[in-house]
């Protein structure tokens, strides 16, 4: 197994697609290949325990400078989920009007900016934590960034007609937001001791970010796909997913007791929280479980696939027996899938696997041996 990250790929989780315009794609193919797979999701969805394998097509421009242009970022997506038929997997793809993170800090004046041939970025506008909440924000819809990304569903769902599953913007918890709006130094100082300033912020983003999820789900309706960004989803499957890749830089009690309570609030309506952070999140494990309705948490379970991929998956056992889906992104071969999931599997587990095989030869190989294996 490579034990390494290689940092010399733009997108370790991104798949080479042709694009597809909209008038070119096969609605009816794809509606009953994604119908028939959501049979199966729906099964899993009610069960205790289980296994499925999701193949994501990512596209890696739309996750950077593309996601800026909403026609061709339909093109790439729908060459995606053409190119995805071909890879043996229990969960369908779905399209997404990703536009950055930042979206609902955006709120507080801030604008992006594009670096070339990069991702949009935020830069910070306050000092201090006072500052912000002196601000009087705009409704994430009236800003620059929130209405390009209710264009950009309108646009996704015209040029389809609603036929293909679609999911929420990319959904940063308020922790996450926190980094767009003041530097992190000060907030950690704002953390230990202004806690009661820190929790009035944290609501007043969970309140622009529930709005603003309204809006989208609007324009989306049935076509939902959930739990959405960085997730396998389905339209058969509840809760939001949601960005806190920050929960690893405060004690486990801290995020339980300051930023949980918003992640809770903007997710109960969904359906419950979804839980991701990037890096090995291990030691985070047992407190992440205690977010009340949770239904899914996201990690990178081998070394190709993050930088910070967790190395202690016995850790992640924790989920057996708990109905939780834990869902494990696996960039490598099938034997780099198949040691990983050795470890990682127990019985009464809700498992997803999510994997970036190259060949569809090489899907079907680790498809196989992920069933096999965790029966």
């Amino acid at each position: 197994m490579a034990s390494i990250f290689n940092n010399q790929l733009a997108d370790s989780q991104a798949t080479q697609v042709e694009p597809v315009k909209a008038e070119n794609f096969d609605y009816a193919t794809y509606e009953a290949y994604a119908n028939e797979l959501n049979k199966t999701c729906s099964t899993f969805w009610q069960e205790k325990t289980g296994v499925m394998v999701y193949r994501r097509m990512r596209v890696a421009e739309c996750f950077s400078f593309g996601c800026r242009d909403k026609e061709r970022s339909l093109e790439l997506q729908l060459g995606a989920l053409q190119k995805s038929m071909l890879y043996q997997a229990d969960v369908p793809n779905f399209l997404e009007p990703w536009y950055g993170i930042g979206t609902v800090a955006s709120a507080f004046g801030g604008d992006y900016f594009w670096p070339e041939g990069n991702a949009p970025a935020l830069k910070t506008s306050f000092s201090t934590i006072d500052e912000i909440l002196a601000y009087e924000p705009l409704e994430v819809a009236c800003t620059p960034i929130g209405r390009h990304t209710l264009e950009m569903i309108e646009y996704f769902m015209d040029q389809t007609q609603g036929r293909l599953p679609i999911s929420l913007t990319d959904t940063q918890s308020p922790l996450n937001m926190i980094g767009h709006l003041y530097p992190l130094d000060q907030f950690f100082m704002d953390l230990l001791l202004e806690p009661d300033k820190v929790q009035q912020l944290f609501d007043r983003l969970a309140k622009l970010s529930i709005r603003f999820n309204r809006e989208q789900i609007k324009l989306i309706g049935p076509a939902l796909a959930s739990p959405g960004h960085g997730f396998a989803s389905s339209c058969e499957w509840s809760g939001l997913g949601m960005s806190d890749d920050n929960a690893i830089m405060i004690s486990p009690e801290q995020y339980l007791e300051l930023a949980v309570p918003s992640v809770e609030r903007i997710c109960s309506s969904l359906g419950g929280p979804v839980f991701h952070s990037c890096g090995d999140w291990s030691g985070w494990v047992d407190a992440v479980l205690q977010i009340k309705g949770l239904k899914m948490a996201d990690g990178a379970f081998s070394p190709q696939t993050d930088p910070g991929a967790t190395y202690n998956l016995e850790a992640f056992h924790r989920f057996a027996h708990t109905g939780v889906v834990l869902n494990a992104r696996m960039v490598g071969t099938p034997e780099t899938i198949r040691e990983q999931v050795s470890r990682l599997w127990v019985p009464g587990m809700k498992l997803v696997v999510a994997t970036y095989c190259e060949t569809p030869a090489e899907q079907e190989k680790a498809y196989h041996l992920i069933h096999e294996f965790c029966q």
